[in-house]
């Protein structure tokens, strides 16, 4: 379904669609039941700061989810829809479905709370059969089957709780205070600060329930800033206001005792008892009203199985199957009793879902790209400071409650995206990307390579990965997980068209996804295979991220090895790195599970081969593999003394590889090697590089003598460091070595 074929559902205004529900859930049960025991823990300091707090990181979230409900047209789901539809479909699916069991939980919790103020008011009138889990099971019931039938009527009856919990806060400030003032206060043993802090937080929490009805808005735009800022505002001036009358009407003993403080303020004492009847139905009501509209949108957006999404009722407007779901998660809920273990959870993922919402529009305002121009503005500060204020108090409340969302968020965020789930329209993920990797150019172009922290980024210049895998399969091995790979392939420029490079660049990247494979993709049209290959070693890249490393195939062309031979020095010569990796002529054994190191007189190379060699043990590939040092002398006596230095050599660096010595007993080195090395799997050796001023010819007569010479060999890498890099430092090979 398109965003711009979303249903209008009910249409409901600001007053009837957010601000009620909100404020209604801001004056629940726990300012009835609980609000003196806050002040009686905390005494009138703590409480008026708790308060503050609490109502800061609300009106934050207001004020951000104003932003983004001013720059989006807002569906159905609430806080999971905003914020699927700027980080992600995976992030709003780990909030959307945490969310609705929080929830639907949230329900049972003010059912409880409604079967708490019956049975402690009313008890003593009710027959025996009636106890706290048939009254809790019946009212819930009741509640659900308003709910189910519709939200429009669910909404009109609101009002008339809403009357009654005016008339009881009327009742409340109306009251006479008593002459006994309250002294200092003792804070019990067991509770501090963020404890108290943790029960009082799900008050200011009622913004939910407003959001949660995002769907059903007329304008959602206009409705969900007005509404929302407006409950709390009005929820802060009630909350402040209260516990200054209570600290002077109530003694702390009978704050912490007695959870109908409020009526003994009262003027009309029974208005408190039909207010917290009242507040806890209404909280009740909108969060039966607002979990199966969270549902329902992650069901829409193909999260979860489709047809619990399915609407009825005036057009299709009411989830009642989503709505029976929840019926079940809050029954559960009820029959097992006590909710005081779960309830800080419940309460972190609200502070997560209210932490996120200031995070999307926070990094909206932050990559100022051109969509973000919401009709109520604010800076992105603002909405960060939310943000990072959301995550502190989930620290400070409960750390291990906090680790627990965290892990279940990440747990739904991991499963959603393996999945493999194509959203329907476009986040802000490019976006907040390209500003990180903006800041990180900028930071690295200031920055020299260094030898501590190198790593190869490599060019690939494979063409076609199906036809040339072993070119992609050894730069992958190199690179895996640790530093960056592009494979490229070179299009004849008179097949070229735009639209031929995308679809190029998608199968490749697809065929590349399928193997498991981490790398970029770059198709690059040209005259002819040479000069493309040359023009992306001069011009590929950006800022400080260009490719530090080319790795090539064996030239097809064996009768002409200049124009070769002038690639290699072009990429010598732009202080680019190679490896040329030249196919087996032979076949390799199944057991070769050996990489040989060979080395020679050049020590920039041997700095590099070694990293190299090290880089590539470490893939799945090559991990069972040995790795052993070879090189060759002319005597015995040289063969005893270069075998004590490598093996010190070996030691020292911490290198997992042997040492072999060979003496020179056959005429030609390449000889010696074919014959040492047979049973490789894979030969790293060194190329010696272009002398200044070498002619293309020169260079390659050399390299068709190298070709010629390593012939019935197993796969050799030859290898050519040129960066301005001390290899030998990356190694940690010293100038006597």
């Amino acid at each position: 379904m398109s965003e711009q074929a979303e249903k209008k559902g009910y249409s409901f205004g600001t007053f009837k669609g957010v601000f009620t529900p909100s404020i209604l859930t801001i004056l629940g049960v726990i300012m009835y039941l609980r609000f003196g025991w806050v002040l009686g823990s905390v005494g009138l300091g703590g409480t008026l700061l708790i308060v503050t707090l609490a109502t800061s990181i609300t009106f934050l979230t207001a004020l951000s989810l104003s932003a983004l409900a001013t720059n989006m047209k807002v569906g159905g789901g609430g806080a999971y829809y905003i914020i699927s539809r700027s980080l992600g479909l995976e992030a709003g699916a780990a909030i959307g479905l945490p969310l609705f069991f929080a929830q639907a939980l949230g329900i049972a919790f003010y059912v409880a709370g409604f079967t708490e103020a019956l049975t402690s008011n009313l008890g003593h009138l009710l027959p025996d059969f009636l106890t706290a889990k048939v009254i809790a099971v019946s009212t819930l019931t009741l509640l659900t089957a308003l709910a189910y039938f519709s939200a429009d009527l669910a909404m009109k009856a609101q009002f008339f709780i809403f009357a009654i919990i005016i008339a009881s806060l009327g009742s409340f400030f109306m009251g006479t205070p008593t002459t006994e003032v309250m002294g200092e206060t003792l804070i019990p043993k067991g509770t501090n600060f963020w404890m108290v802090f943790a029960v009082f937080f799900p008050a200011v929490t009622g913004i939910e329930a407003g959001i949660a009805m995002s769907g059903d808005l007329k304008n959602p735009a206009k409705a969900l800033p007005l509404g929302t800022l407006g409950a709390v505002i009005i929820g802060y001036i009630i909350y402040m206001t209260m516990p200054i009358i209570l600290s002077a009407s109530v003694s702390d003993p009978e704050l912490l005792l007695n959870p109908n403080a409020m009526r003994a303020v009262a003027k009309w004492g029974f208005l408190i008892i039909a207010g917290v009847f009242a507040a806890s139905l209404s909280s009740a009501l909108g969060a039966l009203l607002g979990a199966p509209r969270t549902l329902q949108a992650l069901a829409n957006d193909r999260i979860l199985p489709r047809f619990i999404g399915r609407g009825y009722g005036p057009d299709k407007a009411d989830p009642r199957i989503a709505t029976a779901i929840s019926y079940g998660v809050a029954l559960i809920a009820v029959l097992l009793g006590d909710l005081n273990m779960i309830a800080p959870i419940l309460s972190m993922f609200f502070l997560t879902s209210y932490g996120l919402l200031n995070l999307s529009a926070g990094l909206e305002g932050l990559i100022e790209s051109p969509s973000w121009r919401p009709k109520f503005k604010i800076h992105y500060a603002v909405s960060l400071i939310g943000a990072v204020a959301c995550f502190l108090v989930m620290l400070m409340i409960d750390a291990g409650a906090t680790i627990t969302a965290t892990v279940v968020t990440s747990l739904v965020f991991y499963l959603v995206k393996r999945r493999r789930l194509n959203a329907h329209w476009v986040d802000m993920r490019y976006g907040i990307l390209t500003l990180l990797v903006r800041f990180a150019i900028q930071q690295l172009n200031k920055l020299k390579p260094d030898e501590r922290t190198w790593q190869p980024n490599i060019l690939a210049l494979s063409g076609s990965p199906k036809s040339r895998w072993h070119l992609v399969e050894m730069a992958h091995s190199l690179t895996r997980h640790s530093s960056a790979l592009t494979v490229a392939s070179i299009l004849p420029v008179e097949d070229w068209s735009a639209e031929k490079v995308h679809s190029m660049e998608i199968s490749m990247r697809e065929y590349l996804e399928k193997r498991e494979v981490d790398a970029m993709v770059k198709i690059f049209p040209s005259a002819d295979m040479l000069s493309g290959a040359k023009a992306l070693v001069r011009a590929y890249g950006y800022g400080p991220l260009v490719p530090n490393t080319i790795l090539l195939g064996d030239t097809e062309n064996r009768s002409n090895f200049d124009d070769f031979a002038e690639l290699i020095q072009l990429v010598y010569r732009t202080q680019r790195n190679l490896i040329m990796l030249r196919e087996s002529d032979v076949e390799t054994p199944e057991e070769a599970d050996e990489i040989h190191v060979w080395w020679g007189g050049n020590r920039d190379n041997i700095g590099l081969i070694l990293t190299l060699a090290y880089q590539i043990q470490k893939s799945p590939i090559w991990k069972q593999s040995k790795l052993i040092l070879k090189t060759i002398v002319d005597t015995e006596e040289e063969r005893e003394a270069a075998k004590e230095r490598l093996d010190n050599f070996i030691e020292e660096q911490r290198i997992p590889a042997e040492a072999d010595i060979l003496i020179k007993r056959l005429p030609s080195f390449y000889d010696i090697i074919r014959q040492s090395s047979a049973d490789a799997g894979l030969i790293f050796m060194g190329m010696r590089p272009p002398h200044e001023d070498e002619k293309d010819e020169e260079y390659g007569r050399y390299y068709g003598n190298l070709m010629e010479a390593s012939k019935d060999m197993p796969p050799i890498a030859f290898v050519l460091a040129a960066e301005a890099i001390e290899f030998r430092q990356v190694i940690g090979i010293s100038e006597t070595q």
